[in-house]
């Protein structure tokens, strides 16, 4: 049995919506499978002569049959296979919000017969029913997660079949190249002669898009997962000003003693479309003060965490030994900007700095006036490689990127065996690899090991 002809014995159930204390007007259990309707009917009290249609709204109370009691006031909506997310018969009791009454109703449901579903089951009966493929159902789970605007957008993309259609046009530009190689192995003296130098020229063309996916796929990460900047300087240079400026809010405290930061403090933010975790670290100095040390440690480990740092120095006292010490702290590898605060105390021009002309700062600016800040934004993006997103139109996640790059490698390797001129059987060794490879982003290829490592990455309910 294929996957797409996967038949399902059992029924499943989940809170397919988030709840929380007090929080949400409406919660949904969400049912799935065979017995859906039957739990439905046996839990679900509509008065009048409402007709359980598929696709229709019934109004009424869930009901504990045990006991007869009321549990809620609810809206059931059926949705009778094939016309439902997971092509099964699916039920959806929309109840009120918050904690205790949408989990009350859960466990009735539990109790007449589902089972709690797993995370990310929903979306991977989808899969196998055929209701989606691999790359809109990881689409899905990405649309939940994203942290910004143009994150959702991307997974948008997803949703609407933009990635699995390229995907698909390259896969099956290489099936046509393997046919004509894999008819030469079998039949070659009743065929015409095969163009090589054709075959080799799709095969390369094909890598090229691969590879440009694959490098797209990187800065569709940085739209995904965000950044995480450590801020970090002698104290009172302006960290917790800069950290307000950036966000727009007073969450840092700023005044002039030295030391105020003794703690890590974090700040989400959307800075051009890229989602930023700011690190606003405590200041690193000798000091006796066993809090401010303690605060001081996780600074030093802030730094090695961090994707990039962001030194800031005091213009208007100068470049200092502490400052280089500081700077020679930063992990090699880490992305390093240092920035001056305080030119309008030291009467500099803002913006970048011309390369060349000794001054330490890469950019000058004032976290009091806010003078300088978007230029300060803009080079610390580029040099994250977040600088310019707006061409990247469909991105590949992590595990897509990874199949995409092995099967660019096996296309080079099937594009040696036909520059070293070996027989036909060599060129279809790696081609296959590559075919199997994109099949599997796709989901075309894929093991049941993957899809349980995939979904299980979604959230439960979805």
């Amino acid at each position: 049995m294929g996957f797409n002809d996967a038949v399902f014995t059992d029924t499943i159930a989940a809170v397919a919506t988030a709840v929380a204390p007090g929080e949400g007007s409406v919660a949904i259990v969400r049912i799935s499978g065979n017995g859906a309707e039957a739990i439905g009917r046996q839990l679900f009290a509509a008065p009048g002569q409402q007709s359980w249609e598929s696709h229709r709204v019934l109004y009424g109370h869930v009901v504990d049959p045990a006991s007869g009691e009321r549990l809620d006031e609810a809206l059931l909506l059926l949705m009778r296979a094939p016309r439902s997310f997971t092509r099964e018969d699916v039920v959806e009791l929309h109840c009120h919000g918050g904690l205790v009454a949408v989990q009350r109703v859960l466990e009735l449901v539990l109790a007449a017969g589902a089972r709690r579903a797993l995370p990310g089951e929903f979306s991977q009966r989808a899969f196998l029913n055929g209701r989606l493929d691999l790359t809109r159902a990881e689409a899905i789970s990405e649309m939940i997660t994203a942290r910004s605007r143009r994150a959702a957008q991307l997974a948008m993309a997803g949703l609407d079949g933009g990635l699995q259609l390229r995907i698909g046009a390259l896969r099956e530009r290489l099936l046509d190249q393997l046919a004509e190689l894999e008819a030469r192995v079998d039949f070659e003296e009743d065929l015409p002669p095969l163009d090589g130098a054709a075959v080799t020229a799709e095969l390369a063309a094909v890598q090229v898009e691969l590879e440009q996916l694959v490098a797209e796929a990187r800065q569709g990460e940085l739209l995904r997962r965000g950044l995480r900047v450590a801020i970090v300087g002698r104290p009172n240079v302006g960290k917790s000003s800069l950290l307000n400026l950036l966000s727009r809010r007073e969450r840092a405290i700023v005044t002039d003693l030295p030391g105020t930061t003794r703690d890590l403090l974090e700040s989400e933010l959307v800075l051009e479309g890229v989602p930023l975790t700011l690190l606003d670290t405590a200041g690193i100095r000798p000091t006796s003060d066993r809090v401010e040390q303690l605060g001081i440690e996780r600074s030093r480990a802030a730094l090695a965490a961090a994707d990039a740092v962001l030194l800031l120095f005091d213009l208007s006292a100068g470049w200092s030994l502490e400052d280089q010490a500081l700077r020679e702290l930063v992990p090699e590898g880490v992305v390093l900007l240092v920035a001056g605060n305080k030119a309008d105390g030291a009467g500099l021009p803002v913006g970048l700095v011309p390369p060349g002309d000794g001054e330490p700062a890469d950019v000058r600016f004032s976290a009091l006036t806010g003078a300088g800040r978007d230029e300060l934004v803009a080079e610390l993006l580029r040099r994250c490689g977040a600088g310019c997103l707006e061409g990247v139109q469909v991105a590949l996640n992590a595990r897509q990127r990874d199949l995409a790059a092995a099967a660019a490698l096996s296309l080079g390797a099937a594009l040696e065996a036909a520059a070293q001129q070996l027989p036909w059987d060599f060129w279809t060794i790696d081609l296959r690899a590559a075919v199997r490879a994109l099949g599997e982003i796709t989901g075309e290829a894929v093991s049941e090991a993957v899809l349980d490592r995939v979904f299980s990455r979604f959230c439960i309910g979805k």
